[in-house]
């Protein structure tokens, strides 16, 4: 399997299981929850940006920045659902959007250390 191949399905697997673990009503009890829910939510938003920056080199990271914390804006909406026994909080939704920011702007960086073509 190549890199890139490898590097999609690792995105997709990585999106699907944020997304379910955030609309699970009771979801299981992971090693990571000791350090907070904020610590969940920026570990699975910075993992998710750089495994998209890296699935997809030529992609501009702005897009990829707005369509991720657009993810984490609408997981937060879904969990205003009474049924899911969640709760909303925009919080949350700020905590993924400056993950997504920081993983970003270090990729950036890097990239133009290494003089690649920024797109």
């Amino acid at each position: 399997m190549n890199r890139p191949l490898f590097l999609r399905i690792a995105l997709v697997l990585a999106i699907v299981f944020a997304v379910t673990m955030a609309l699970l009503p009771k979801p299981p009890h992971m090693p990571i929850d000791q350090f907070g829910d904020k610590f969940e939510h920026m570990l699975a938003f910075a993992t998710m940006s750089l495994l998209a920056a890296f699935a997809y080199p030529t992609a501009k990271l702005s897009r990829i920045g707005e369509r991720f914390s657009f993810l984490g804006a609408l997981i937060e909406v879904l969990q205003s659902i009474p049924s899911l026994h969640r709760d909303c909080d925009i919080h949350d939704w700020i905590a993924d959007t400056f993950a997504i920011t920081v993983v970003l702007l270090i990729v950036w960086a890097v990239r133009r250390q290494r003089g690649a073509r920024l797109p």
